[in-house]
C-alpha cells in the first residue's frame, strides 16, 4: 500500500538572531525540534494555513510572507511536500506551546547545531542561509 502525499505549510520566523522553533509532540519525530507548521486543510490556502498553524501550536499571531523554500519528507507511513514561508510576529509577542507542539523556543541561529532538529531542517535552513 502507498503512502499518500501530505501537502503541508511551516514557519520560519525570526526574531533578530532567534529562530522560533517547537518541540513536536506526536508522530513523525515526536520530541525532535521543527519550525512550526502542518497540514493544509481542504480548501485552505498555504499562507492561511501557516497562520493558523503557527496560532494552534505557539499561540502566536504571524504575517506570513515569502516562500523561502519546499521541501520533500517522507519516512515510515509518511510522505509530506512542505512549503515553508517566512513569517513575522508582534516583538514582544511570547509563545505557548499548544496544539501538538510540546515545547516551544527562540534559539540562537549560532546554537541550532546543539538542538535535536527533524531530519532535513538544518540543511534546509542552512541552504537557505537561516542558521
Amino acid at each position: 500500500m502507498t503512502t499518500p502525499v501530505v501537502v503541508a505549510a511551516g514557519a520560519v520566523v525570526r526574531r533578530g538572531d532567534r529562530l522560533l522553533l517547537i518541540q513536536r509532540g506526536r508522530a513523525p519525530e515526536a520530541g525532535r525540534w521543527s519550525v512550526p507548521g502542518g497540514r493544509v486543510e481542504a480548501g485552505e490556502g498555504l499562507r492561511d494555513a501557516v497562520r493558523r498553524e503557527v496560532l494552534e501550536e505557539t499561540g502566536l499571531d504571524v504575517d506570513v510572507g515569502d516562500l523561502v523554500g519546499v521541501v520533500e519528507r517522507r519516512g515510515p507511513g509518511f510522505h509530506y511536500v512542505v512549503a515553508d514561508f517566512a513569517a513575522a510576529c508582534a516583538p514582544d509577542a511570547e509563545p505557548t506551546a499548544g496544539d501538538d507542539a510540546a515545547a516551544v523556543a527562540w534559539v540562537p541561529a549560532s546554537d541550532l547545531d546543539e538542538w535535536d532538529l527533524v531530519d532535513g531542517l538544518r540543511t534546509f535552513l542552512r541552504a537557505n542561509r537561516i542558521g
